[in-house]
């Protein structure tokens, strides 16, 4: 079965914990603190996988969770950092936070892509050492691994998409240019998933073409196959819009060459834009004056047609010249940007309490809307410190500090950001 969408859970490793330990060894008086640090959670890594070419893997396991990194232990031995978990993906998946639907990741090329982070080893007790506090006995917990819900969208990678109403010829297209093997048959929805096919234009010269199925009228809003599978077009350089120019059921091949269209443009209106060529298929079934007379209509909107008999690979030859003149002077494949994280908004800001905790005059701070907002801070920027300096106040995060009795002087530890109290 052929899945291109699917939603899992993911959540990456927790940190390790600090530890709290003593050096202690005969001899040696007062050793002092040397608890280790704990390790790094480990990662949600995606990396594509060109073995897969569906999400059905996904239907059954939705919950992927990395390993939590190793606890700090006496002697200064820090905790291992845990192994990163692997999400093999097909070749074109998009990664999206399910709430907000913001793209974390497009796997369009070999390069594995970490989607959620796992959580920093907390600090051991000699990290708290000074010299007026030399035996700490506290440490710092391991940060949590991020964790959300994603949602995996596939969409082909495919320099051309071919694309039409059912039984116009799609499928023989592209069994006849490429060693792509279909199946073909004389009855609507024969292809129920697309097809993908190289074409070799020679040696070092050759593009990757996509059967697009299921196009009808109704297809953006699930009528036939089309809204399943149109979202394969968008990442298409180039369209071949093929039509049945003979009319060999009934249809007028004018009307459905703008119903197809008007799908398109409806779904997404990049698409209107995208470059096009039109060809007319089954030219054996119908006079020539026909031909000529959807050429001229197709040729008055700016298409440039090509009349073809796909069954018996007749005229296929140009077309795919033209094909291949018009990919050399269009950019690549479309590759979606990661989306950096809004900055929280105002009225999100100190809803969640504010937890304040004290060891040995250090002020632990925590606060789940605190951890968004210092993975958004740049602490080497002016603006971007004065906006987390508002957000302290604005939170309550300054006024719970001072109920806790803090002074001037005393040290703040907020998750992996520790600074000195000032009025």
């Amino acid at each position: 079965m052929f899945v291109d969408i699917a939603k899992i859970y993911i959540k990456a490793g927790d940190g390790g914990d600090g530890a709290v330990a003593f050096h202690r060894e005969k001899y040696v008086a007062s050793g002092g603190p040397d608890g280790g640090d704990g390790g790094r959670g480990g990662n949600i890594v995606f990396v594509a996988d060109t073995n897969l070419s569906t999400l059905a893997d996904f239907r059954y396991k939705r919950k992927y969770i990395a390993p939590k990194g190793e606890n700090g232990r006496g002697g200064r031995c820090n905790g291992k950092k845990a192994d990163d978990l692997i999400i093999r993906v097909p070749l074109g998946t998009i990664v999206k936070e399910a709430e907000t639907g913001r793209i974390l990741a497009d796997i369009s090329d070999n390069e594995p892509v970490i989607v959620a982070r796992g959580g920093k080893g907390g600090w051991g007790n000699p990290h708290f050492a000074t010299p007026t506090r030399q035996t700490p006995r506290f440490a710092k917990p391991g940060l949590p691994g991020e964790a959300f819900d994603v949602q995996l969208e596939l969409k082909l990678l495919a320099d051309v998409g071919i694309v039409g109403y059912p039984n116009v010829g799609k499928s023989t297209l592209i069994s006849v240019v490429s060693e792509a093997k279909p199946i073909i048959a004389n009855y609507h929805f024969t292809t129920i998933t697309p097809v993908l096919g190289v074409v070799r234009m020679g040696e070092e010269s050759s593009f990757v073409m996509a059967d697009i199925p299921g196009l009808i009228e109704g297809a953006h809003e699930g009528t036939g196959l089309g809204h399943q599978f149109l979202r394969h077009v968008e990442r298409c350089r180039l369209l071949v819009h093929l039509v049945d120019v003979s009319g060999s059921e009934g249809r007028d091949p004018k009307k459905d060459f703008e119903t197809i269209n008007e799908e398109l443009k409806k779904f997404n209106p990049e698409l209107a834009e995208r470059p096009m060529i039109v060809a007319g298929n089954k030219c054996d079934l119908t006079e020539d004056e026909v031909v000529e007379d959807f050429r001229k209509y197709i040729e008055a909107k700016g298409y440039r047609f090509f009349p073809i008999m796909a069954a018996i690979n007749y005229q296929t030859e140009p077309l795919l010249k033209e094909i291949q003149e018009q990919l050399s002077k269009l950019p690549p494949i479309t590759r979606y940007e990661k989306e950096e994280a809004p900055v929280l908004p105002e009225d999100e800001i100190g809803k969640q309490a504010v937890r304040i905790t004290k060891h040995d005059e250090v002020y632990f701070v925590e606060c789940e809307f605190l951890l968004r907002i210092l993975r958004t801070i740049n602490f080497d920027d002016s603006e971007s410190l004065q906006y987390f300096q508002r957000v302290l106040i604005s939170s309550g995060v300054i006024d719970a500090l001072k109920e806790a009795g803090i002074r001037e002087g005393d040290t703040v530890s907020m998750y992996d950001l520790e600074f000195d109290f000032v009025e």
